[in-house]
């Protein structure tokens, strides 16, 4: 996420300078700018790092965090320690008020379209082409897939590139509705562990309703109670469920 925060960034200072004129569209394309980066930083690592710590959870954490410290220092390094904001377009400015009294902020709605859009692209990706066929074959029977001629490991690497570029779309969205900094993105670590374990692994419609259902329960929870209490009563909801439901609430079945 904070790589595609900055590389948002750097598209903006960029067209800022060198084509003013149209800083009204720079958006469209910083957003595949911060996908292409971050995917191929995800293939990079994947290769010549994580795919040495497949089934060592704890090695993987371990390893995982000391590199999000190099990459953050690293930022810092590049980029200074202080935030950087990024300028919204003009036309993202202000709100659409459908009825009287209530104002729906112009980026929310942007965000909201392109998350829509995004999560259709890549449903349309796992589900409507050879390469998500092979994923989910993966994902369902890694040695049968591997026994079949799918090459596993490129799959694992394309796999994480994707999830990866996804994040750096993230980090761009993130761009709209706060500064940029070093750290961008820890916040967001335990609520999405919490949302792909609560809809269940592999499952991306379990991890879409997931999201949704959190973050909307959460919301009436700080409505009615603290923040803090909100935070609280939500993981102990995930407890509760997955002490029933292991797998998540809408785990795939898998061959063994």
């Amino acid at each position: 996420m904070a790589l595609g925060a900055y590389m948002t960034y750097v598209a903006a200072i960029t067209f800022e300078r060198w084509a003013p004129n149209w800083m009204g569209v720079y958006l469209f394309v910083a957003i595949p700018f911060a996908f292409l980066v971050t995917f191929v930083l995800g293939y990079a690592l994947e290769r010549g790092f994580i795919r040495f710590f497949y089934n060592r959870p704890l090695d993987t954490l371990l390893a995982t965090w000391g590199l999000s410290l190099i990459m953050q220092q690293t930022y810092r390094t590049i980029f200074g320690a202080q935030e950087v904001s990024v300028p919204l377009p003009g036309w993202l400015a202000g709100a659409w008020e459908p009825v009287i009294g209530i104002q729906l902020p112009i980026t929310r709605i942007f965000i909201v379209g392109l998350t829509i859009a995004v999560a259709v692209a890549v449903y349309m990706l796992l589900y409507r082409t050879r390469w998500g066929v092979k994923v989910r074959a993966v994902t369902q029977n890694r040695a049968m897939a591997g026994a079949t001629g799918i090459n596993t490991n490129r799959v694992d690497a394309l796999t994480f590139a994707l999830g990866s570029g996804l994040a750096g779309i993230a980090g761009c969205v993130f761009t709209m509705i706060g500064s940029t900094n070093p750290g961008t993105g820890q916040l967001y670590i335990v609520d999405s562990f919490i949302v792909v374990v609560f809809g269940g692994v592999a499952s991306l419609a379990g991890t879409a309703l997931s999201a949704f259902t959190i973050a909307q329960t959460q919301n009436w929870l700080e409505f009615l109670l603290s923040g803090s209490m909100a935070k609280a009563s939500i993981l102990l909801l995930v407890i509760l469920v997955l002490y029933f439901r292991p797998n998540g609430l809408f785990a795939l079945r898998t061959r063994s």
